[in-house]
């Protein structure tokens, strides 16, 4: 059965409009803790259940409403305030509750929230339960016998941030580094300059001061300018851009060139194979620069292309017992020091490459050739004609022809918007943007 709600990521839309509402939030709650007490009963486990958000606004509207939900239906909860997604999937483990709920729209403004669950183990929910919960939604609310209770959990952050230390080794320092922290006025504002100032680097941060509407706005991941600026202005060794709700990073050279999760993830995995770590292969998405591919392939490191989604990524590195995989973005899976992407970790885990090689950033992502890519999205009505048209097809062909086997072409339907992204990319950067153009058209004409 399709599901209305969930989508790869949880739920998440414009507060107010369609599913987003304090309503529907506070009915979700309720079917979540039917579906989780049912499930708790069979398997003995605990009832409680984790709640975070990130720093905006309408995060306090629906940790109200969620905690009402799940006490109605006599689920104990924990309530964590503002903290990663990452950090609610990490003591969701630890604190060995049944699950954890983020209230978050991650790198999107400040007016969309959005609702993501965590299993018991810190991973996503199973489709199965993800279905019940829908299922349950359409039922009549109500009140279990036996009400919940609430707790505020005040060691949250303290706890997190010494996990994050201890994901790098007994001694590691990072003494003598200058780094300039772009928080994105989110869920890291008060754990990440606190992570890489006690493991000794000079920290500057920027974007630590949200206010419920600031979160990602002009700063962040998603908008890394001022953070390159400031880096070039201080003289900073190198520059780390988180978003709104943490598990993304994006990183600058001294130079103040943006270097992004493909880079990153090369770096991680050069590292980790001159270290004799295994590092059998590497999981992508079809948005991967093929500078990735070839840069790996190089080391004989494998490279699997998952589709676009954190939740993909996660399955193909299951599939192949993988321990990294990630996407251009900066949503980086490091799986044998957590359970999803954690912008903190992943950094970390570059910073540990770069002074353990003794290299700069910069001189770190040398290592990899990104290659010129063009994305065009081609907004259209109606998508049903993609891989049937045979003008599409020829076009693609024709494309694929002009690259001369040093490219590649990727026509990717959006999972939330009305739009095609035609995406191409080849050594010359000229070349690449000319196809692009010219596939581009054949697919606003065909889909029109």
């Amino acid at each position: 059965m399709a599901r209305k709600y969930f989508g790869t990521d949880g739920i998440r839309g414009r507060v107010g409009e369609g599913a987003i509402t304090p309503e529907f939030v506070l009915r979700l709650g309720w079917a979540a803790g039917q579906v989780l007490v049912e499930q708790s009963a069979k398997t003995g486990g605990s009832r409680q259940i984790l709640i975070g958000k990130d720093t905006r606004i309408s995060g306090y509207m629906f940790e109200s409403a969620l905690q009402a939900g799940l006490i109605s239906a006599g689920i104990d909860v924990g309530l964590l305030g503002p903290m990663p997604t990452p950090a609610i999937a990490y003591l969701t483990r630890t604190l060995q509750a049944q699950a954890g709920i983020v209230i978050s729209a991650s790198h999107n403004p400040f007016y969309d929230n959005g609702i993501k669950f965590f299993n018991s183990e810190g991973t996503k929910l199973d489709d199965e339960i993800e279905q019940a919960i829908e299922d349950k939604l359409s039922e009549t609310m109500v009140t279990a016998s036996g009400l919940g209770k609430a707790r505020r959990i005040n060691d949250a952050a303290g706890r997190y941030i010494e996990y994050c230390k201890s994901t790098v080794p007994w001694g590691f320092s990072l003494m003598g580094l200058q780094i300039v922290l772009d928080c994105a006025n989110g869920a890291t504002y008060h754990v990440a300059p606190k992570v890489f100032t006690e493991l000794g680097a000079k920290v500057i941060s920027l974007a630590v001061e949200p206010d419920g509407l600031n979160i990602n706005a002009d700063c962040g991941s998603t908008h890394p300018q001022r953070l390159q600026a400031e880096v070039l202005n201080r003289g900073a060794d190198l520059g780390i851009a988180l978003d709104g709700d943490g598990d993304r990073v994006l990183m600058v050279d001294h130079k103040g060139e943006l270097v992004d999760g493909d880079e990153l993830l090369f770096i991680i995995a050069e590292h980790r194979l001159s270290q004799n770590s295994h590092c059998q292969g590497v999981v992508g998405t079809l948005m991967s620069n093929l500078g990735l591919e070839l840069a790996l392939k190089e080391k004989n490191i494998e490279l699997v292309r998952a589709k676009v989604g954190d939740r993909y990524v996660i399955e193909a590195m299951k599939d192949k017992n993988w321990m990294l995989g990630g996407e251009s973005s900066g949503h980086i899976i490091c799986n044998d020091v957590t359970t999803t992407g954690d912008g903190i970790i992943a950094a970390l885990q570059v910073l540990k490459a770069l002074v353990h090689q003794e290299k700069s950033l910069h001189q770190a992502k040398l290592g990899m050739k990104k290659f010129p890519q063009t994305m065009i999205n081609v907004r259209t009505p109606s998508r049903e004609k993609l891989h049937t048209s045979e003008n599409i097809k020829l076009a693609v062909a024709n494309a694929e022809t002009e690259l001369a086997g040093s490219g590649r072409v990727l026509l990717r339907p959006s999972g939330t918007e009305p739009l095609v992204r035609v995406m191409v990319e080849g050594e010359n950067q000229m070349l690449v943007r000319e196809v692009a153009q010219k596939l581009a058209k054949v697919v606003e004409s065909e889909l029109a």
